[in-house]
């Protein structure tokens, strides 16, 4: 496990805030945590649209040099300290304002995150039918522009017409397009434009709610052991999907295109920006649940090997997940008589548009469905499982005391409540506008920030010698040359890249035809402020709250790492973190000044008496 030579009498658990069952139980935490929707609905449209197979060089180089580096580094500082993301910043008390943002930025996304993974549960129970409620257009919300493809007589004829009508100017609308847009969200015509709270979804957010609660109502104890379901049968699915994607017809075609290499591509500047942020993203990085998870760790576990494990498992199921969407969208490209790049989509609009319809085509449709919808709240409970328990043990390390920590639970059911009312407004007619900006700012370039700041108060502020002796003293070898030159100089040039590449590239957001106003798109900026601005705010506070005469005697004293800094344990605190003088020998110290006479007559009775050394010596070690 990791565990230093020589310390195996100690304790190595904490009893007062808990540790993971078994390794395994963290590794497959982080697994689904790093494993989200993502990976299903972003990645493999990237690779289509930036190069295809060439997109994978860009996108690895970014995973040695950025991805795994920082995922190291995040989970290194959350167990050696055993704190959440706020206790953490006793290590350079200024910054604990990157706390705050994290913070911050998991409330944003567990909201809207848990409103993704409700409209899946509601795909997922109106799956169990016999025939698909999308398949056709013969339904009370279709329109005149609906064609499906199994509409009518299924021929080759039906999709003549529909090549006929794709290459044309009139707009072909699919039954599944329309089943999303005119049933499912009863999309209003603007963002400003409410209308009604669709009960279907409130009620498949409630659902969703109650079992992020159940699984966590334990905390890691039991999050530990549902995530053996949630982190792995996701896999099995993908692998059922897969299995019968490639056995169709026009799958190579589809998977051709995902992986064909386009080198032109790689000189481009945007390929390379999008996998770097794909690889940021993607891997949680300065969520705050990677600290958090990391806390709950034994202090000696190798989370040097964790880290590799979980960010080369998360890519390789991006990679995977291209193969299992793009097979299945090749097929229904060839039945359709078109091109790959006319059914290609991502976010939402392949998840419950594009996909739903292609498993429309396949016997016995409505298996697929149930398989790939339950699949998608599998990948989204396990981000959330995270984000949940990050903001909880925030809250609970924050306040410290025995009363909240026995009151962890209800800690957590107010958590889950706040999270279930804010997600309301999100399940009205205009909701969907509302989750793309969520989507858009809330979690965009403040996670950049964050984790630049991030990288520059523990190399730079706090001392890169003395993380790197702290990880020496936790793990019982430094970290590698490589990772410490990433975490000084490679790394926060990329994350610093990422963030000029974010600039340059936004443009404002619009969601199909609808172009969002400019107070929705300032609502968005001030969502991606709020948690950035928690770094100054705190940090103006700490400084005028610190002690000295001057501007930069306060400086050094707000920067310094505090006192109780250090690892969790007592019997962990060894070399510069142990206490002067434990209490046996600050007891026999403090009592040695008052009656030196008499010590020193003992002393002299006591040296012509045989045998009486062996006392002296008990004395002698004891002190």
């Amino acid at each position: 496990n990791g565990a230093v030579p020589g310390e195996r009498g100690k304790q190595d658990k904490s009893v007062k805030r808990g540790n993971w069952g078994n390794q395994i139980e963290f590794v497959l935490t982080s697994v689904g945590y790093a494993v989200g929707l993502g990976n299903v609905w972003r990645f493999p449209y990237l690779c289509y649209r930036n190069g295809g197979g060439a997109f994978m060089f860009p996108y690895f180089i970014m995973l040695v040099f950025c991805g795994i580096p920082l995922f190291f580094m995040e989970l290194s500082f959350g167990q050696f300290a055993s704190q959440g993301c706020l206790g953490v910043w006793r290590v350079s008390p200024m910054f604990k304002g990157v706390g705050y943002g994290m913070m911050v930025v998991s409330t944003y996304i567990g909201i809207y995150y848990n409103v993704v993974i409700c409209i899946a549960f509601y795909y997922f129970f109106v799956s169990m039918t016999r025939v698909l409620p999308w398949t056709y257009c013969s339904n009370s919300w279709n329109t005149d522009d609906c064609m499906g493809v199994l509409d009518g007589n299924v021929s080759s004829r039906a999709a003549l017409n529909l090549t006929r009508l794709l290459n044309t100017t009139q707009k072909r609308t699919s039954p599944s397009e329309e089943y999303w847009r005119n049933y499912v969200l009863d999309l209003s015509d603007d963002i400003g434009n409410l209308g009604n709270v669709r009960l279907p979804l409130l009620g498949c957010l409630g659902v969703s709610w109650v079992v992020v609660f159940l699984c966590l109502i334990k905390g890691v104890k039991s999050s530990g052991k549902v995530v053996y379901f949630t982190a792995t049968f996701p896999y099995v699915v993908l692998t059922i999907l897969f299995v019968r994607g490639i056995t169709l017809e026009g799958a190579l075609t589809g998977i051709m295109y995902y992986l064909t290499p386009q080198w032109d591509k790689i000189l481009n500047a945007k390929v390379w920006g999008d996998a770097a942020s794909q690889i940021f993203y993607s891997l949680g990085c300065a969520w705050g649940g990677l600290i958090t998870m990391a806390s709950y760790n034994k202090f000696h576990n190798n989370c040097y090997r964790d880290s590799i494990i979980i960010s080369i498992t998360n890519c390789a199921t991006s990679v995977y997940a291209g193969f299992v969407i793009f097979s299945i969208l090749g097929f229904m490209a060839n039945h359709l008589g078109v091109d790959v790049s006319k059914v290609a989509d991502h976010g939402p609009g392949l998840a419950f548009v594009a996909y739903p319809e292609a498993l429309t085509l396949l016997p016995i449709s409505p298996l697929w469905s149930i398989l790939f919808f339950f699949m998608l709240i599998l990948l989204g409970l396990g981000t959330q499982f995270c984000l949940l328990e990050t903001l909880v043990t925030a809250i609970v390390d924050e306040v410290g005391n025995e009363w909240i920590i026995r009151r962890k639970t209800f800690v957590t059911l107010g958590v889950a409540v706040a999270g279930f009312l804010l997600g309301i407004p999100l399940t009205t007619q205009a909701g969907i506008y509302w989750l793309l900006l969520m989507d858009n700012y809330a979690a965009s370039f403040s996670l950049v920030i964050i984790s630049c700041i991030m990288c520059v108060a523990i190399m730079y502020i706090y001392g890169h010698r003395n993380y790197f002796k702290d990880i020496e003293m936790m793990l019982g070898f430094p970290p590698p040359l490589f990772f410490q030159i990433c975490w000084r100089f490679i790394s926060p040039a990329i994350i610093f890249f990422i963030l000029v590449f974010t600039v340059i590239q936004y443009r404002p957001i619009s969601y199909n035809d609808y172009v969002y106003p400019t107070w929705a798109i300032s609502i968005g900026f001030l969502m991606a402020l709020s948690s950035v601005i928690c770094i100054p705010i705190y940090a103006i506070y700490k400084v005028c709250r610190s002690e000295g005469d001057t501007l930069l005697q306060r400086l050094k004293n707000a920067t310094k790492a505090s006192k109780d800094w250090g690892p969790a344990l007592a019997e962990h605190r060894s070399g510069r973190y142990a206490p002067a003088f434990s209490p046996s020998t600050e007891s026999h110290l403090e009592v040695q000044p008052l009656q030196p006479e008499k010590d020193r007559s003992e002393a002299a009775a006591a040296s012509p008496v045989q045998g009486s050394n062996g006392s002296a010596h008990s004395q002698d070690s004891r002190l």
